[in-house]
């Protein structure tokens, strides 16, 4: 489990450091991790306020259908996608294919 912090954020971050290489998330999976199930976006808020932070794998977050809706707040055009395919998961059409295969769950991994 992340260590315990104050700030929402840094909880969000927190569970982000935790996604293995290879493996996604998606906004709502953190945030019902967290006990705020409804806060889904503030989870994408968090997330864009990374400032890319090497520490933090933003790019393995993304919505609930595995489309990388983040992709804009990443430097280049399709920087997140790359930062995913580099580490072995498809994207077409900026959905991950495959992605319940990908898909990690914070609920079930972090106990």
């Amino acid at each position: 489990m992340p260590e315990s912090k104050d700030n929402f954020f840094d909880k969000v971050y927190d569970v982000s450091k935790a996604i293995p290489y290879g493996r996604v998330t998606s906004y709502g999976a953190i945030a019902k991790y967290l006990g705020a199930a409804k806060s889904a976006r503030m989870v994408g808020w968090a997330m864009n306020k990374t400032g890319h932070r090497e520490d933090v794998p933003a790019h393995r977050v993304v919505n609930r259908n595995g489309i990388l809706t983040g992709k804009h707040h990443f430097d280049g055009t399709n920087l997140m996608q790359q930062l995913l395919e580099s580490e072995g998961i498809k994207v077409v059409d900026l959905k991950i294919v495959e992605f319940e295969k990908h898909f990690w769950d914070p609920s079930i991994e972090l106990l």
